[in-house]
C-alpha cells in the first residue's frame, strides 16, 4: 500500500527535526527531501508549526505504544519497572540518539503553545504510565510515581548531554531503588499483623 502524501511528509520531517534540529531545518530542505509541491506540503501543514507539532504528535504516538506494551508483556510492577528502562537504554545506545524529541523541541520552539502543549502531554502521559504501575502497589503511588518520571527524564537529559547510555541503567537502578523501598515500607511488619 502506498504511504500517505501527509504520512511521507511527516515521517521525512520528523526524521530531519529529530536529526538536524527544527530551527536547522527549513521547509525547502523538507521539499527537497519529500519531492512534494510546496502547495501540496501547505495543504497538509499549513504551517512549519503545524508541522512540528504533528511530528511531535505522531512521535508522542509511538513512544506512549511502545510503553504500553511494555506493561502488557508482563504484569510484574517492579518487571514493568526495569524494563522500561532497558527499552530506554537499548535506545540511548545509539549513535543517532540525541535525546527527548519533546525537551530539544520545546528548546527549539518553545514560543509555539502547540508544540509546548504536545510536549506537556507526553510528559504527563509518561508519569500516568508510572503511576498505573504504582497503583498496583501500596503506598503513595503518585508520590513514587513522580520519583520513577523524573529518573526517567533525568537519564534522557544525561545521555543526551554525556553520551553514555550507561546513565540510564544507574537511573534504573535508582528507580528499583524507590520501587523497592516504596514496596517495603508498605508491607506490613510481623509485629503489626500478630
Amino acid at each position: 500500500m502506498r504511504e500517505a502524501i501527509s504520512d511521507h511528509i511527516l515521517v521525512a520531517a520528523g526524521a530531519l527535526f529529530y536529526k538536524e534540529g527544527i530551527r536547522a531545518v527549513g521547509i525547502d530542505r523538507i521539499i527537497e527531501e519529500t519531492k512534494v509541491a510546496k502547495a501540496t506540503l501547505y495543504r497538509h501543514f499549513p504551517s512549519k508549526d503545524h508541522l512540528v507539532a504533528a511530528y511531535l504528535q505522531d512521535r508522542h504516538d509511538r513512544v506512549i505504544r511502545s510503553l504500553q506494551d511494555v506493561l502488557e508483556a508482563t504484569s510484574d510492577p517492579r518487571d514493568q519497572v526495569k524494563v522500561l528502562f532497558e527499552r530506554l537504554h537499548e535506545k540511548a545506545d545509539s549513535p543517532e540518539f540525541r535525546g527527548c524529541a519533546f525537551a530539544l523541541a520545546v528548546a527549539e520552539h518553545g514560543d509555539s503553545e502547540r508544540v509546548v502543549s504536545v510536549a506537556r502531554t507526553h510528559k504527563a502521559m509518561v508519569k500516568d504510565i508510572f503511576a498505573a504501575i504504582m497503583s498496583r502497589t501500596a503506598g503513595r503511588p503518585d508520590h513514587a510515581a513522580a520519583h520513577l518520571a523524573l529518573l526517567y527524564e533525568g537519564a534522557l537529559a544525561t545521555v543526551a548531554v554525556g553520551r553514555d547510555p550507561q546513565s540510564v541503567l544507574i537511573a534504573r537502578d535508582c528507580a528499583l531503588s524507590v520501587f523497592d523501598t516504596v514496596i517495603h515500607s508498605t508491607t506490613p511488619s510481623k509485629k503489626s499483623r500478630t
